[in-house]
């Protein structure tokens, strides 16, 4: 099996219980424990190679972040996703994301700044030409989590990003069954030609409306593939 990409290794003085919640969000987040999947909290020390407490500490963090739920004896069961689950996380999205976007492009940062957006979009160009979707996903994602790091909003950075793992599953499950995503790596290159002028205001329409428009298509994709749960 395959080591999960989606979170990044933690830091050396990283602890116990914070290295199992970013292995175990991991595992979710990349379908190595799909929904529905149950684990004792000792089949997971076991798995991960470490003592209970730091795994029970990752199941409640995980369970506060609504992607688990917990059972006494019967440890965690991980949540699937419904096309009504998607329908509320893209409202908080399109609620959210924008102002990130707005909040960026008023600080007017310099070009040096901006750089990892920009390659995020070359690197989403580049993946599109080959129809790489993996590489293009990892891309739109970088785009997403730089973005909100760069607004300098971290209340705001942390609110979406909670909402947007809880999507990251169902996004990944449904990307071979959408179609190439030349709309949405038009649209990133224009949040960020927005961005990159101090349009706010612009930046922040472009963005309500790529995640109005990527919304509504995953949403339809759901419910055309007769999908219960993701």
């Amino acid at each position: 099996m395959t080591a999960p990409q989606h979170v990044q290794p933690p830091a050396r003085s990283a602890t116990a219980a914070e290295t199992a919640y970013l292995r175990v969000k991991a595992m979710i987040l990349d379908n190595m424990l799909p929904p529905h999947s149950q684990r004792l909290e000792a089949e997971l020390a076991v798995q991960l190679g470490m003592s209970r407490t730091p795994v029970r500490e990752a199941m409640l963090r995980l369970e506060q972040e609504g992607l688990v739920a917990i059972t006494p004896r019967h440890g965690m069961r991980v949540l699937p996703l419904s096309a009504a689950d998607m329908r509320d996380i893209y409202d908080v999205l399109e609620s959210l994301e924008p102002k990130a976007a707005e909040l960026l492009a008023r600080r007017r940062l310099p070009g040096a700044a901006l750089r990892p957006l920009h390659d995020a979009c070359d690197a989403m160009e580049a993946a599109l030409a080959t129809g790489d979707r993996q590489a293009w996903a990892a891309a739109d994602e970088a785009f997403h989590r730089d973005l909100l790091t760069l607004c300098g909003n971290r209340r705001l950075a942390a609110m979406v990003m909670q909402v947007w793992d809880q999507s990251h599953r169902a996004r990944m499950m449904t990307l071979n069954l959408r179609p190439l995503p030349s709309a949405s790596t038009e649209e990133h290159r224009a949040i960020l030609v927005s961005i990159a002028d101090g349009d706010g205001d612009g930046a922040r329409e472009l963005f309500r409306l790529h995640r109005r428009r990527g919304g509504a298509e995953m949403i339809s994709l759901i419910e055309r593939s007769g999908l219960a749960w993701l």
